[in-house]
C-alpha cells in the first residue's frame, strides 16, 4: 500500500491554512489565495487548467510530485463546495468545472448522503457519511498501492493527524500573516503524536516542510 499523504498545502506564517467566511467567491476563505500564490504561477497549476508556460523550479517540482503517484484522495466537504447542510440538489458538483483536476476516485467528507458523481477524466466523487476511517477504508480499497493524498480542508487534515493516520505532510509556508481563520494545529501536539520535521526546503515564493510520522 502506498503512503497516506498531504501535500501542497499552503500556511501563513501565523499557522493558518485557511481565511474565515469560505464563500462562493473565497474558495479558501476571506484571503486565503493569499496561501497558495506560490501554486499559481507553476508550471504544473497553469497546465492543470488548460494554458502553456508557467514557472519552473522548486515550487514547481513540490507542486508536481503533489500531483503525481497518487490512487485516491480524501476531501472535507468545505473542499468540494460552500453549499452547507443537506445538499439542496445535484447541481454544485464541485469547483473545478466539468474535469476536476484529481483523475481517480475522490472521498468527500459529509453528514449529508448523495449519490456518486461521475466527471470527465476520471474523477468520479464518493459521498462519505461515517467518517474519517471509513472514507480511508474505501480510499485505500480504490487506490491499490498508490498514495491516498488527504486534500484539505484544515479541520479534515486536523482529524487525520490526531488519528496519526498521515504518514507524512508537507507543507508550503507563505511568508505572509493571514490574521484569522482556520489552523490545522488547533488542540494537536504533534510532537506526542510522533510527527517530526525531516525536511526545509526554501522555495522561490514559499518554504516548504517535510513532516513525517515516527514509527
Amino acid at each position: 500500500m502506498g503512503k497516506v499523504h498531504v501535500s501542497a498545502f499552503g500556511i501563513s506564517l501565523d499557522g493558518f491554512s485557511a481565511g474565515p467566511n469560505q464563500s462562493l467567491e473565497h474558495p479558501l476563505g476571506a484571503n486565503g489565495t493569499d496561501m497558495m500564490e506560490w501554486f499559481f504561477p507553476t508550471k504544473t497549476f497553469i497546465e492543470q487548467h488548460g494554458g502553456e508556460g508557467g514557472e519552473t523550479g522548486i515550487d514547481d517540482d513540490f507542486a508536481a510530485k503533489s500531483m503525481t503517484g497518487n490512487g485516491a484522495w480524501i476531501l472535507g466537504r468545505n473542499m468540494f463546495g460552500p453549499v452547507r447542510g443537506p445538499w439542496p440538489d445535484d447541481t454544485w458538483k464541485g469547483w473545478w468545472g466539468d474535469e476536476p483536476p484529481y483523475h481517480v476516485p475522490t472521498f468527500v467528507l459529509t453528514h449529508h448522503p448523495r449519490d456518486p458523481v461521475e466527471m470527465k477524466g476520471g474523477t468520479t466523487f464518493y459521498f462519505v457519511t461515517d467518517g474519517i476511517h471509513s472514507a480511508l477504508e474505501q480510499a485505500k480499497q480504490a487506490a491499490g498501492e498508490k498514495d491516498i493524498r488527504v486534500g484539505g480542508g484544515p479541520a479534515t487534515v486536523r482529524q487525520y493527524l490526531k488519528e496519526r493516520l498521515v504518514d507524512e505532510l508537507h507543507l508550503a509556508m507563505r511568508p505572509i500573516f493571514l490574521g484569522k481563520g482556520e489552523t490545522i494545529f488547533e488542540g494537536l501536539d504533534l510532537r506526542e503524536l510522533g510527527y517530526k520535521v525531516e525536511e526545509t526546503v526554501p522555495g522561490e515564493r514559499a518554504t516548504h516542510l517535510i513532516v513525517r510520522k515516527q514509527n
